[in-house]
């Protein structure tokens, strides 16, 4: 397919790569075969992410053996999703797809995202509908983050966590990724009026290497959705959320107030000295403002990066990438 400007449409794969070093070569030979038969233009963006192992010398090896490839490197690991956004940094893309580099996501359904793509989609994001992981440890707390997920945010998807991702790059480049908030992206893009759509997956169980995620995940997932559906509904009106706060606590005070008086009248004890009052209101106030003083330190750090047009991430090198876009 061509683009408006008559050029052949250019689809780069982003995969972020952390201690892989088993993964890699299998990865990137499953790309190539599975694109083979529908002659596609293609770039293959592996972004190092502090790797220990042997990843980044695999990678520099496929790297020169074929232009296709393009390395990032990065100083030290930043995490998934700063390797995800030095990919759309130096991607060309018109569509840029994501997927991970272990082995469980399947090259063969990337196509099948594309084919999504061209019939009107922005966003097509892969179900893995016959998970292959484990029950408690992985699937179940992922099926509660994505329902909560979708209640709070409104974007109906059954697997937010999959990585296996297409996305139309002009609205992809909109978004700005800082924290964890690479599992978020549809719903980022959302807001900018895309449409989504999503298609059922293959998975495939690990085979090589550890998993880098666990239990401890959830909740990260579930203090980064505060965030977002603080961003999503309440960054231009911030009063709703700090006045709604301020009332909450005014009606927690009343009620201890109303306690204590009523100590005083009925059963005689000393308004001085007791205790639940100030307890009271020192649990509301310190609860209300770590949450509050969160929320704050993310504007905050989003205010610094973009103000300063400062990357989440530091590059230590790259590979037949000539400039950044």
């Amino acid at each position: 397919m061509k683009t408006q400007q008559g050029k052949k449409e250019l689809i780069s794969i982003i995969l972020p790569v952390y201690n892989e070093e088993e993964n890699i070569s299998l990865q990137y030979q499953h790309i190539v075969e599975s694109l083979k038969p529908f002659a596609l233009n293609y770039e293959i963006i592996f972004v190092d992410d502090g790797s220990q192992d042997r990843s980044v010398e695999i990678l520099q090896e496929i790297a020169r053996k074929d232009k296709r490839v393009k390395l990032v490197i990065f100083r030290r690991n930043f995490g998934q999703t700063a390797a995800m956004a030095a990919g759309i940094d130096y991607s060309s893309g018109d569509i840029i797809v994501f997927m991970d580099s272990d082995l469980q996501n399947d090259a063969r359904d990337i196509p099948i995202l594309i084919e999504k793509i061209h019939e009107g989609y922005d966003v097509v994001s892969g179900w893995r509908k016959d998970r292959k992981d484990k029950l408690f440890s992985r699937k179940i707390p992922s099926k509660i983050a994505n329902w909560l997920i979708a209640k709070v945010s409104g974007v109906k998807l059954h697997d937010l966590g999959c990585s296996l991702k297409a996305y139309r790059g002009e609205v992809l480049r909109q978004i700005k990724l800082y924290g964890e908030m690479h599992r978020f992206i549809p719903v980022h893009v959302s807001w900018v009026g895309a449409k989504i759509t999503e298609v059922p997956v293959r998975h495939h169980a690990r085979k090589f290497g550890k998993s880098k995620y666990g239990i401890k995940r959830t909740f990260k997932v579930l203090l980064d959705l505060i965030t977002v559906k603080f961003l999503g509904s309440y960054s231009t009106k911030p009063i709703y959320v700090f006045g709604g706060a301020g009332i909450l606590i005014f009606l927690a005070s009343c009620i201890s107030g109303s306690a204590v008086i009523f100590m005083k009248l009925f059963q005689g004890l000393s308004m001085n000295r007791n205790p639940l009052l100030f307890l009271t209101v020192l649990l509301i106030l310190m609860s209300m403002m770590c949450i509050m003083l969160g929320i704050l330190a993310e504007l905050l750090i989003r205010i610094y990066h973009e103000s300063q047009n400062k990357a989440p991430y530091t590059v230590k090198s790259t590979i037949n990438i000539k400039n950044k876009k």
